[in-house]
């Protein structure tokens, strides 16, 4: 296939960089595919829906150059106003990048849902990478069937079975997306590895053990906020304070828990992914308070870190 663009003048070799975006329903597994394929947890996943927030941006650096991931939330029908930014954040991502990763899963129906994603792709005149994800969980003669499903919905650069939690022919998508990737610079040092904040990725590490610690409404309802994060002196100690907010009394009982235990258990299970994180010991509390239906609140899910205008920066 023809390369997205040429040599540079000189005709000598030189790095490429780019941006690419990680597209799909809910759950099809972008989160944990852009994290294996930098070597490094950054985006937390969960077997729930919609873990995926907001977007997720990571660096993978080689010797070919860089590519910058762009990790989105799935693409689904949006019931409030948290919904609508998380579908206004992975439809947008789209407009300012050089290549599409699209995920589908090898025994997904193409529905509505699907048909959305490839009309707006087929509008974007993108690479398009089509990667059938959790090979790993269907039998092989399955997966011709999928490719044959899809092979028409989008003018594909290459389709690629994969599965993420195997690491199964990721090398051959990261060869892939060099192949049409632009020659430039690095946008990035080659010691970066995201430009997420710390706090945002601390309060993202809580959150992820609350998903797999609750059960199947709670999870949707709740949002982490990191209060404070200082270092004692010495530096060998962080004081960590998060508030887990949500939408109902009721929840707030089942998020602390029979005496405290069941907020005790996301507390100890977040802490060591913090530490490694930080880089020292950190003594985390952790508080819960209701926010009647903030997910409908304009002002509060900016206040939790979903805001639009950040998006369109």
């Amino acid at each position: 296939m023809k390369e997205h663009t040429q040599l540079p003048e000189s005709g000598i070799p030189a790095e490429k960089s780019g941006f690419v975006a990680l597209i799909g329903r809910p759950n099809v597994g972008k989160s944990t595919l852009m994290n294996h394929l930098i070597g490094q947890k950054i985006a937390i996943t969960s077997r729930k829906p919609q873990t995926t927030r907001n977007r997720i941006q990571t660096v993978y650096n080689s010797e070919r150059g860089q590519i910058v991931f762009l990790d989105t939330p799935g693409i689904h029908k949006a019931k409030n106003k948290l919904g609508e930014y998380m579908v206004y954040a992975a439809e947008h991502t789209i407009r300012d990048v050089d290549a599409v990763l699209w995920l589908v899963e090898p025994d997904a129906y193409i529905g509505a849902g699907e048909q959305h994603i490839a009309g707006m792709l087929n509008h974007s005149k993108l690479p398009i990478i089509l990667v059938i994800n959790k090979i790993d969980r269907v039998k092989k003669t399955e997966i011709p069937k999928t490719i044959e499903r899809y092979r028409d919905l989008c003018h594909f650069e290459a389709i690629i079975p994969a599965s993420a939690k195997m690491s199964i022919n990721l090398d051959t998508i990261i060869d892939t997306i060099f192949r049409y990737l632009p020659y430039g610079p690095r946008f990035f040092d080659e010691d970066t590895v995201t430009d997420q904040p710390v706090r945002q990725i601390a309060s993202e590490l809580i959150r992820e053990k609350a998903l797999r610690s609750l059960g199947e409404e709670v999870p949707h309802g709740i949002a982490v906020t990191i209060e404070r994060m200082k270092t004692r002196p010495g530096g060998t100690i962080t004081d960590v304070d998060a508030t887990i907010i949500c939408e109902r009394d009721s929840h707030k009982g089942i998020v602390i828990g029979k005496g405290g235990s069941m907020l005790k258990k996301i507390g100890s299970e977040a802490r060591p992914g913090i530490e490694e994180l930080i880089g020292t010991k950190v003594s985390l509390k952790l508080w819960v308070k209701v926010r009647r239906n903030w997910r409908d609140s304009d002002i509060l899910i900016k206040n939790y870190g979903y805001d639009k205008k950040q998006i369109d920066e």
